[in-house]
């Protein structure tokens, strides 16, 4: 896959589609050419289809531009480095290495499709937007790209729905959350399902650590802030 293409996904939040688009022989020339069902063909979550689709749709309307260079245009503004309160979530699904052994690749592959697209639901549902997907575990920022003066409330609501959601698949998960401020381009921090991620901020790691020293379904405020905030649901 060409370069330029497997980063305008990472810029959108969807690299975890460039090994499907690569495998199926899609670049930049057919891109504005897919449609919903061709989507769902090669096994793109709901979610992820309407995202590539509108993505498309803004490229295809700048004319007399190819898709391309357009893309790569788009790249090239510089953003200058932000300072913010934010809280990260991290969620961590427990358990996987006995569920590769119980399940065969294809049902472990839809498996974690649901898992992912369940713990996306519900970092949406609470105003949250998922960074980064780390293997198993998902990484979830809340106070980016939108200020909300109730982040840290809302990323503990979406830290208990997750548990829920996950027990409703036969799933166990543990949860950590980490709020401060953070200095840095949270635009460039986005990653694939499996991808690793690369590097990640201070917050990110110590909600990460949190998230390893709960229990199956737990739920660890690593901020005092988040503990103190009285929870009210909406």
């Amino acid at each position: 896959m060409p370069d330029d293409l497997r980063l305008w996904l990472q810029r959108i939040g969807l690299e975890q589609c460039a090994e499907i688009l690569a495998a199926n022989d899609i670049d930049f020339d057919v891109l504005p050419d897919l449609s919903d069902e061709d989507l769902k063909e090669l096994g793109l979550s709901l979610g992820h289809r309407r995202k590539l689709l509108r993505a498309i749709a803004e490229l295809s309307s700048k004319p007399s531009q190819p898709v391309a260079e357009i893309a790569a245009a788009d790249g090239d503004v510089v953003r200058e480095a932000e300072r913010r309160q934010l809280t990260v979530l991290f969620c961590d699904l427990v358990g996987s290495t006995e569920l590769s052994a119980r399940h065969d690749p294809e049902d472990l592959r839809e498996l974690l499709r649901r898992y992912h697209d369940a713990m996306t639901a519900v970092v949406q549902r609470y105003g949250g937007y998922v960074a980064n997907y780390l293997g198993d575990g998902i990484l979830a920022y809340f106070g980016w790209p939108r200020a909300e003066e109730d982040e840290a409330a809302q990323a503990v609501r979406a830290g208990l729905a997750a548990v829920s959601a996950a027990k409703k698949l036969s799933l166990h998960v543990h949860v950590g959350i980490a709020s401060g401020t953070v200095v840095g381009d949270l635009d460039a921090r986005r990653a694939s399902p499996g991808g690793g991620g690369g590097r990640r901020d201070a917050k990110s790691r110590r909600a990460s650590r949190s998230a390893g020293r709960t229990g199956p379904g737990g739920d660890r405020r690593a901020d005092a802030a988040a503990r103190r905030r009285r929870l009210h649901p909406r």
